[in-house]
Order: structure tokens, then C-alpha cells, then sequence
């Protein structure tokens, strides 16, 4: 694996604060750096994926309502009327 330097500024302050926290962690302030920066790269992965998965979701409701595939509320609400009515009607019938 090839590297490369990543030079930036940062107060005097923060940087002894947090070279202090990587030694209680048992890292480098380097090494720490690292983790974070792969960390963020895989949240940003994990980010654009669910994105794309989010997209693709509403793009495949909105084909289904253009096919008029489509159930009405009054129909859902009345489906699950008819099953909350026959957990009440199995639940009398098993005396709890």
C-alpha cells in the first residue's frame, strides 16, 4: 500500500486534547485519524447505497401508481378491520 502525507492546521489546544485521547485508546493520533477517515468513507458508502435504495423504491410506487396498481385506504382500513375483528372474535373464544 502506497501512502501519502495529509498536512493540515489545527489549534495547539485540540491537538494535545486529542493526541491525549488516542493514548487512552492505546493509538496514535495518527492512527485514529485513519479510523475516522475510513469510518467516514464507509458511511458515506453505506449513505449513497441506502440513497440509491430509497430512489429506487419511490421510482417503483410511483410506476405502480401510474399502472393504477394501487389499493384504495378505505380498502386497507377495511382489511384490517375485518382481522382486528377476528383476533377480538378468537381471543373471547379462548376466554382471554
Amino acid at each position: 500500500m502506497s501512502e501519502a502525507t495529509f498536512t493540515f492546521r489545527v489549534e495547539e489546544e485540540l491537538k494535545a486534547k486529542f493526541a491525549e485521547a488516542a493514548k487512552a485508546e492505546d493509538m496514535t493520533g495518527a492512527q485514529l485519524l485513519r479510523r475516522f477517515m475510513r469510518e467516514y468513507i464507509e458511511r458515506r458508502r453505506e449513505e449513497a447505497e441506502y440513497d440509491a435504495w430509497f430512489r429506487q423504491q419511490v421510482e417503483m410506487g410511483l410506476e405502480a401508481v401510474r399502472r393504477g396498481d394501487v389499493v384504495s385506504a378505505e380498502e386497507v382500513e377495511a382489511e384490517f378491520a375485518a382481522r382486528r375483528e377476528e383476533t377480538r372474535r378468537k381471543l373471547a373464544a379462548s376466554g382471554k
